[in-house]
């Protein structure tokens, strides 16, 4: 304390900054550095500076040699503490170390958030009054390839009572600038908290093919059973699932097949559209639903817009699974908006990189905004499905020989 208030009376004094260079921040960062530099040495020759105690250890203090880190706060010089017998080696400032653990992550933040190499390097001159170079960014971002690595092929729970599947689009370089399809898999464990169970770069078109080589990997790292699977229309997804977890119900999301049927309709119906179709999804049993849509078929609306009755009608037998819940689940299966919030996030992060030079490069980004924006959340267990109580004990029900609380 006495040390923050000295370093304050200071800084009255000179005038100088809170932030920046020669800052009250940079100065009070030093200082603590250093201190924790001198207390290491102490704990590391066992006594002392100036301590009786210490002559004829065998070992002394011998100086300090000056290194310049980067840290959140921008560039430090701090005084490293020197032994005779050279054998001290700093936890904090550790040797052949020119960057503290703060200033990756802060790098890493700012990656994770779609900021491109220039960006990075303008907003850390700009804040922090940081000269780095291009190489050292990759160097910080490249650092965590390992942990992609181990992250898509962490194991995973046995069973998950919902899985949603969708995909979303970036553009990579591949000889000319390719769109390419991004497959993602969140699930919602018992506990009800969300996980990003995986992200894959596919091509387009492979179909089918592609959907059975995801749904194999996540069975082959540990996913035994999944109650419920939500997804889209996503062409060969449903047989992929089918065919790996054959007791799994697919469930088409509902929201997509409204928005879908309000995109033939014109804006002025929408208000007289929308109470119609709920009607459908909303009616307790399937023939209730097949009579509220014979119903909207029969009304001025049907006849206006029979692309909206055909939309639903080919949808159908994807739909119908969604009627044979209890209300309880049917809130958490609704629509794939969990995964959806997540697919936004992402197509953000990805807008700002224009195209990716290398499909590793996109992976690099999605994996960094994932784990800053979703996975922190589920880490610290806050982050639960809503209604997810009242769902748990209706899936212990229905699923009862195959979901053990």
């Amino acid at each position: 304390m006495a040390l923050v208030e000295q370093l304050v009376d200071s800084a009255d004094a000179t005038g100088a900054p809170l932030a920046g260079e020669g800052g009250l921040l940079q100065q009070l960062s030093k200082a603590l550095l250093e201190r924790a530099l001198r207390t290491e040495m102490t704990e590391h020759l066992g006594y002392e500076k100036n301590d009786p105690a210490g002559r004829g250890s065998g070992n002394s203090r011998n100086g300090t040699s000056a290194k310049t880190v980067l840290t959140d706060v921008g560039p430090i010089e701090v005084e490293v503490p020197r032994d005779r017998n050279g054998v001290f080696e700093p936890q904090i400032v550790p040797k052949n170390t020119r960057r503290l653990s703060g200033f990756d992550e802060q790098v890493l933040a700012l990656y994770a958030r779609g900021m491109t190499v220039r960006d990075i390097r303008s907003y850390l001159a700009k804040v922090y009054g940081t000269e780095v170079s291009p190489d050292l960014i990759s160097k910080v971002t490249d650092a965590v390839n390992d942990e992609i690595t181990s992250w898509q092929s962490r194991p995973l729970d046995p069973v998950w009572p919902v899985v949603y599947i969708d995909a979303l689009w970036i553009k990579v370089w591949d000889g000319k600038v390719a769109n390419r399809p991004v497959h993602l898999a969140v699930g919602v464990d018992l506990d009800g908290c969300k996980h990003v169970l995986g992200l894959w770069i596919g091509k387009d078109g492979e179909g089918a093919r592609q959907w059975l080589t995801i749904i194999g990997e996540l069975k082959a790292r540990g996913v035994e059973d999944v109650l419920v699977a939500c997804c889209d229309s996503l062409p060969g997804l449903p047989d992929a699932i089918n065919t790996v977890w054959p007791r799994t119900t697919v469930q088409t999301c509902v929201i997509h097949l409204v928005r879908a049927s309000l995109r033939y309709a014109s804006k002025a119906d929408h208000g007289k559209l929308v109470p119609a179709l709920r009607k459908i999804y909303t009616a307790p049993t399937e023939k209730a639903a097949e009579q509220a849509l014979e119903g909207l078929a029969e009304s001025p609306l049907g006849t206006k817009y029979p692309a909206v009755l055909r939309t639903w009608r080919q949808s159908w037998q994807d739909f119908v699974p969604y009627l044979a819940f209890p209300p309880e689940i049917r809130k958490v299966i609704y629509s794939t908006n969990m995964i959806e919030s997540i697919n936004a996030r992402l197509r953000k992060v990805t807008r700002n990189c224009g195209h990716f030079p290398t499909e590793q490069a996109a992976v690099k980004v999605l994996y960094l905004a994932i784990r800053e924006l979703i996975e922190p959340k589920t880490r610290s267990k806050t982050h639960v499905a809503p209604h997810w109580k009242a769902a748990l004990n209706a899936f212990s029900i229905y699923f009862q020989d195959r979901i053990n609380l």
